[in-house]
């Protein structure tokens, strides 16, 4: 038992201790020699490691990373001023021109029918009215007999009526009545007689309005005239024969209407 502790003291003072060591691989960023470093591939670590290091952004003189320099420079803001209104407002102005009506709206919808009022009081009777009147007139009357002058005018006297609306011309006096008052047209044909004048009037009640004349001649011929002429109530048309101053006539015979006399209204006065 001695002999083996002697042995053992005696290995421990041969062989000298050293110190423990860590793997090269679990050091932690060891400083390399200086000396055994290219001066380049020493600064180049450096700067390595200077971006590695934690840096405050808050430190004077330095600049904040690019990624914090939004959050440590806020937007710069211009103080406005503000200017009191109140006190810059002045008088109130006159009033303008009253603007032009804008455009209508649509129509509403129809409301409901209201309730039915209370009966009125009777009014009073009003001025009586016009007496019944027709407002058109017309007439054509036709002649089969010859007429020959006298010693005084005569009128010319119709035989055959064609037409006679309301009985307006008269056939026993050859006479045309006027009852609606307006413009009315007027016409006048009839046959010349052999080597013999032709001489009538279109009279307006006792003045000669327009003649109808035609010169002796060998032959016989037809002659017309018309007018117009604005009549009042109860005013007459006619047509007469010049007097025997002059050998004048009308030719007819028994079977055919060579003498005719027309007229119509064209417009009553009261649509003048």
């Amino acid at each position: 038992m001695t002999a083996p502790c002697v042995w053992a003291l005696l290995l421990l003072w041969a062989c000298p201790a050293e110190p423990y060591r860590t793997p090269y691989d679990q050091r932690q960023d060891p400083e390399p020699d200086r000396d055994r470093i290219d001066p380049r591939e020493y600064h180049r670590d450096a700067s390595h490691r200077e971006v590695r290091e934690c840096r405050r952004c808050c430190d004077p003189g330095e600049e904040p990373p690019p990624q914090y320099a939004s959050q440590h420079n806020p937007p710069q803001y211009q103080v406005a001023p503000q200017i009191n209104i109140t006190i810059l407002k002045g008088e109130k102005g006159d009033s303008g021109d009253r603007g032009p009506y804008g455009k209508s709206g649509k129509a509403g919808q129809m409301g409901l029918q209201g309730a039915t009022g209370i009966k009125g009081t009777k009014g009073s009777m009003g001025p009586p009215g016009e007496p019944c009147k027709s407002y058109f007139a017309a007439f054509s009357v036709g002649r089969k007999k010859a007429l020959h002058s006298n010693d005084y005018y005569q009128t010319l006297v119709f035989d055959t009526e064609l037409v006679n609306l309301y009985g307006h011309f008269n056939m026993f006096t050859g006479k045309f009545y006027c009852y609606v008052p307006g413009i009315y047209y007027f016409s006048l044909n009839v046959h010349t007689w052999n080597q013999k004048e032709t001489y009538l009037h279109v009279m307006h009640n006792e003045r000669e309005v327009v003649i109808l004349y035609a010169q002796p001649s060998d032959r016989s011929i037809m002659q017309s005239q018309s007018l117009m002429l604005e009549l009042e109530r109860d005013d007459q048309v006619w047509v007469r024969l010049f007097k025997g101053e002059r050998e004048n006539a009308i030719f007819s015979d028994d079977f055919d209407t060579y003498i005719t006399f027309n007229g119509h209204l064209i417009k009553p006065k009261n649509e003048l």
